[in-house]
């Protein structure tokens, strides 16, 4: 099955206390495409600048990934700065210039419109709505979102929710849509707004799947060195819908699989800069790292 996605692709200039880029390709559909092309197409629906060369674009080239959905406008890319503390989980929001993202409306190409599965990264609700009229009985659609999308468009969320099957977000965004401290009852209430499955990354804890009567808990990897948080959760994202896409199944089983292999991606992204372990892991890399999430896991039940 092929994967159709819509986000942003942007430049990310990053400063953490042990290096600094500045203007390195990166984004939600970046990430999440170079991620799931491992084990699927991906087409890819967004929106750069004049600024954005060749040598830009050839990083998501040599890849099965389609940019014919990616258009061209005169203006600057979307760019994003932000300086990571030694905390890897607390930073600092230095910049962000929406460019031509400001004036994003998703463009779906012809050709992309009977895409099987279908992912929404973490855009405008309305926006996401658009790209739900647009194409063609997706057998399986996914979808991200955040905060300022939950607190200031939440009626045009809720139809959005109503029309997904997967709904990948943070414990906070939980906790704030569902107006619900304890994470259980509040994914209780998530799922009743639409979605079969809810996955909850929770990022160095790892992340929750729940669905309807079912309940699955898996640790992240433990990275020695996190060289840049940026794009794990897009990474993980990529991972789980390219598996599921890759295996053309999408009950609980194959759910928990697709968690391990998000996860496993997650944990290559963040021992880079940007997008470059993405770009430089091969298969046999990604299926060592999720075995050994069941050396991690396992353990003698008769306790």
């Amino acid at each position: 099955m092929d994967i159709l996605t819509v986000g942003s692709v942007a430049f990310d200039s990053i400063k953490t206390p042990f290096a600094e880029r500045k203007r390195i390709v990166g984004g939600s559909a970046t990430y999440f495409s170079l991620s799931a092309s491992y084990f699927a197409p991906v087409k890819v629906v967004s929106v750069v600048g004049e600024d954005f060369k060749k040598e830009h674009e050839a990083v998501l080239g040599g890849r099965s990934i389609d940019l014919a959905g990616v258009a061209h406008r005169p203006g600057k890319t979307f760019h994003w700065a932000c300086e990571y503390h030694y905390d890897m989980n607390e930073r600092t929001t230095l910049a962000t210039e929406l460019g031509v993202f400001a004036d994003f409306k998703p463009e779906i190409p012809a050709h992309y419109r009977e895409t099987e599965v279908v992912f929404l990264a973490n855009i405008d609700p309305e926006l996401q709505l658009q790209v739900l009229d647009s194409v063609k009985h997706p057998a399986l659609v996914g979808c991200d979102t955040m905060n300022f999308w939950i607190e200031g468009k939440r009626e045009a969320l809720g139809r959005v929710l109503e029309r997904v099957d997967m709904l990948l977000i943070n414990e906070g965004e939980v906790r704030q849509l569902a107006s619900e401290v304890n994470i259980m009852r509040a994914a209780a209430k998530v799922l009743k707004m639409g979605p079969k499955w809810l996955i909850i990354k929770r990022g160095e804890y790892g992340v929750l799947v729940f669905g309807e009567g079912s309940f699955f808990a898996l640790p992240a990897f433990p990275i020695e060195d996190v060289n840049d948080p940026t794009g794990a959760g897009d990474s993980f994202a990529g991972g789980f819908f390219g598996y599921l896409a890759s295996k053309k199944q999408f009950d609980e089983w194959a759910l928990r699989q697709a968690a391990v292999v998000g996860s496993a991606m997650a944990s290559f992204c963040v021992e880079s800069f940007g997008p470059d372990a993405l770009l430089r892991i091969a298969q046999k890399d990604v299926r060592e790292r999720a075995q050994s999430f069941k050396k991690l896991t396992d353990f003698d039940g008769n306790i």
